[in-house]
């Protein structure tokens, strides 16, 4: 059986024009809004992006806005910041913003602003956005809208600080956000009332809070930059230092009565332990009366007491008695 060699090369051409055919047809819209955009984009470029799983349309559109507003980047940068997980729309728009407000942003720092901040609430966009339009922060520490401060004299004092920041892209990634700038700014607030001589310097010059807050720095480190603290508000709270001398006059209360309790129950315990000598030195006399009889009798035995010495002893007894019944009658 003869091979039909030029049959077979016909076919091949067939099928490779034919593939071709496609890859034209699928990108020739995507093509020629690129071109007419004077962004374009080859075909094999095109096939290279979607056999890589890379939405064409998306480069292709990013691309095109990026050059219509003089940003010439390539469809590489714009694939590989997508397939790093980044935002490819969001990082144009910031790139786009960031020129036309006269901010210089390179593209790689766009990129690395974006993957930083992404699985958070912030975005490169609205850091440039906010490094075009300052924010205003309110300062509020665990739910309170005041930052409180006891001056000298013990007088709380109640300030409500608002901080205008401005994105600082050059340290933004890497760097301390919100949270860190409104702890900062309270602990200062928190320790000028602190210095203050008394309620009434706060009151008159709430200026001098923010001059002594704004020379401390405190946004080093941080990915803002701080413009002004403004105080809002100043109001008077309690008087901890009256309430700190109560507290410690009651804690002194407390101790001396349970020192008096202390000397009361030893006093007591005095007072029994001496009842109870009375009462063993009592039963000592009257062991020591019980035996007289007996010392008597003993006395008869041997013969050193006769009848009339025991005679007298009895009278002289029974004087005794008389003359104490008498002056008890007396006392009575």
């Amino acid at each position: 059986m003869d091979i039909n060699l030029p049959l077979i090369a016909f076919i091949g051409i067939g099928i490779v024009l034919l593939v071709l055919a496609i890859v034209v047809i699928s990108f020739f819209n995507t093509w020629l809004k690129a071109l007419l955009a004077r962004a374009p984009v080859g075909f094999a470029t095109l096939l290279a992006m979607r056999l890589r799983g890379v939405p064409v349309g998306l480069v292709v559109d990013a691309r095109i806005t990026a050059v219509k507003a003089g940003k010439n980047l390539n469809t590489d940068q714009l694939e590989a910041h997508y397939l790093a997980e980044g935002n490819v729309v969001q990082t144009v728009q910031s790139l786009i913003a960031a020129s036309k407000a006269n901010i210089d942003l390179e593209w790689d720092r766009a990129c690395a602003i974006d993957l930083a901040t992404r699985g958070t609430a912030k975005s490169v966009l609205e850091a440039v956005r906010t490094s075009i339009n300052p924010k205003i922060i309110d300062c509020v520490i665990e739910g309170r809208d005041t930052i409180d401060g006891v001056a000298k004299d013990g007088i709380q004092v109640k300030v409500r600080a608002r901080v205008t920041v401005r994105s600082n892209l050059d340290r933004y990634v890497g760097s301390a956000q919100e949270e860190t700038v409104i702890a900062r700014v309270g602990e200062s607030i928190v320790s000028t009332i602190g210095s203050s001589e008394n309620y009434k310097v706060v009151l008159e010059n709430p200026n001098s809070i923010t001059e002594s807050v704004l020379a401390r720095g405190l946004d080093q480190g941080t990915a803002f930059e701080i413009l002004s603290i403004d105080i809002a508000d100043v109001d008077l709270g309690e008087n901890r230092g009256a309430q700190l001398r109560t507290s410690q006059a009651l804690a002194d209360k407390e101790v001396a009565q349970a020192q008096a309790e202390i000397r009361r129950a030893a006093a007591v315990a005095l007072e029994q332990e001496n009842k109870a000598r009375v009462q063993e030195m009592q039963a000592k006399l009257v062991e020591a009366e019980a035996q007289i009889p007996m010392a008597i009798a003993e006395a008869f035995r041997e013969g050193n007491l006769g009848i009339m010495d025991y005679y007298r002893l009895r009278n002289v007894q029974a004087d005794t008695d008389m003359r104490s019944s008498i002056s008890k009658g007396e006392q009575d």
